[in-house]
């Protein structure tokens, strides 16, 4: 789990509370102690995802680049 933290940029903490609340990347566990892995390529699909869905990132989801929404009132 350290390494997947360090490869993300985060705490193997906060990793751990996103692996517990289904938050983060894809996760499994192996062995006989039941060790949580992370295989590389699923945290650059993750990576992948979270800047998809981010509005700074994704030219799509801006807010400001929205054209401007007609209203459809009836008129008094």
């Amino acid at each position: 789990m350290k390494d997947a933290a360090d490869y993300l940029g985060l705490s193997p903490h906060t990793l751990y509370v996103w692996r517990h609340r289904r938050q983060g990347p894809p996760s499994f566990r192996m062995g006989p102690r039941g060790r949580v892995m992370y295989r590389w390529e699923a945290l650059d699909v993750w990576i992948r995802e979270q800047e998809h869905a981010d509005s700074r990132s994704n030219p799509e989801l801006n807010p400001l680049s929205a054209s401007p929404q007609q209203c459809s009132c009836p008129s008094a």
